[in-house]
């Protein structure tokens, strides 16, 4: 007969009580019973089985294993081992990291209610706000600037339910100070979300600076890879139940078990992969920041950056993340000849693998492009992913290819 909850031998030990790498090596792992191996294995079963008497189940149950659509065993095990990392309550894996954000606007809004939205925020999320939400459903949207406190607090509405930003946004890297729009949201009576792709655990956790939730695309760092995909809210166990019930099992964007079994063994790395990352990133930054042939450079490790004092307060002092937003002096055709002659970065779409992406993006044809400071209107930008090669190769890479582009 199958357990209500899913059968596993506990923890070695309280994770709460671990360092942040011990949780990412002994988080949500479960020793197989049946052949004794020490790593959680992949379950690629779509079915349990079920209680002698299923008469009275709950069958849209998130909390038992019965049908993956609802929870699978990988998918379990990956959930506790990121509400530990995020030192949270509970978490919810999706298939996607959209699959992950959508759940909450799902589960939280309903016709008449209004959202206050970061004005720069995830393409993604633009669209959902900006067309499909209020159009289909009748909910309003408000794009804000979120650096601007007091015009946070003038959107806000007897009928905003929610405040949503990102830590730092996409692909602008404007810093956002999480704890004083928590505190906005929270006096209004609105809950708030926050994308924190760019910023994963230990780097910050929002949760301990007021946010409601947390949202991460699983894809990115936490994989670390470039080989899965995946999502996940992560914040108090009430309000993530109600997201699995809403979310997960009506909506069905349920991670498959390999997904999760991959990003389990990705996230093994991260706290050795991400101070990679970010000291490298800081040493590209300031290469192009040096060079007259880059027309600009954001990333909040630069002192020239606009909220670079907030973010060495919110993120530690050392920690600035891993991307950046760049333009070399010219036009489009300028740009793509740089990316065309680069030869170890790699011209593709994400971020957080361990090899460095960049992605020419125009100035136009983005929704909320508008709201991008000047020099990205006037040249459009390079997001560049730092990964984990040598980045003295990177910065030779990137002066060979300005060298070319301009020659």
């Amino acid at each position: 007969m199958q357990n209500k909850t899913t059968p596993q031998r506990p923890d070695k030990a309280d994770l709460t009580t671990l360092a942040f790498a011990s949780q990412a090596v002994h988080g949500g792992n479960v020793m197989d019973t049946t052949t004794g191996a020490i790593r959680t294995p992949l379950v690629m079963a779509n079915s349990y089985r079920l209680p002698d008497d299923p008469s009275t189940m709950d069958w849209s149950d998130p909390d038992g294993l019965t049908y993956t659509r609802n929870a699978g065993h990988n998918q379990v095990c990956l959930e506790r081992k990121l509400a530990a990392m995020e030192h949270a309550e509970e978490a919810a894996v999706f298939a996607t990291g959209v699959g992950a954000l959508h759940a909450i606007f799902f589960t939280l809004l309903k016709s008449g209610d209004h959202v206050v939205v970061g004005d720069v925020t995830y393409e993604a999320v633009w669209r959902l706000f900006a067309e499909l939400l209020p159009e289909r459903y009748g909910i309003e949207a408000s794009f804000v600037d979120m650096g601007d406190l007091e015009a946070v607090r003038r959107a806000m509405r007897p009928n905003t339910r929610l405040v949503h930003t990102e830590t730092i946004a996409n692909p602008t890297t404007k810093v956002v100070d999480i704890a004083a729009v928590a505190k906005i949201a929270h006096a209004g009576s609105a809950l708030l979300s926050i994308d924190a792709t760019f910023t994963p655990p230990p780097m910050f956790r929002a949760l301990e600076h007021g946010a409601d939730f947390v949202v991460h695309s699983l894809t990115k760092y936490i994989n670390g890879h470039g080989d899965a995909m995946g999502g996940a809210v992560i914040g108090r166990k009430e309000q993530i139940r109600a997201i699995k019930h809403a979310a997960l099992v009506d909506l069905g964007a349920t991670i498959s078990p390999f997904n999760a079994w991959l990003i389990m063994r990705g996230s093994v790395t991260l706290p050795l992969r991400l101070p990679r990352h970010m000291s490298s990133a800081r040493k590209v930054a300031a290469y192009l920041d040096s060079d007259p042939r880059v027309a600009f450079v954001a990333f909040p490790g630069l002192p020239s950056h606009p909220q670079h004092e907030l973010a060495a307060r919110q993120f530690g002092g050392t920690y600035f993340g891993a991307v950046m937003a760049f333009a070399v002096d010219g036009s489009p055709d300028v740009q793509n000849r740089f990316v065309d002659n680069l030869r170890v970065i790699t011209s593709a779409v994400s971020l957080g693998h361990d090899e460095t992406l960049i992605v020419h993006v125009g100035a136009e044809g983005r929704g909320g492009s508008e709201h991008y400071p000047a020099p990205f209107q006037k040249y459009g930008h390079l997001r560049l992913s730092v990964g984990l090669e040598e980045p003295e190769d990177l910065i030779a890479d990137i002066a060979a290819a300005l060298d070319a582009t301009f020659a």
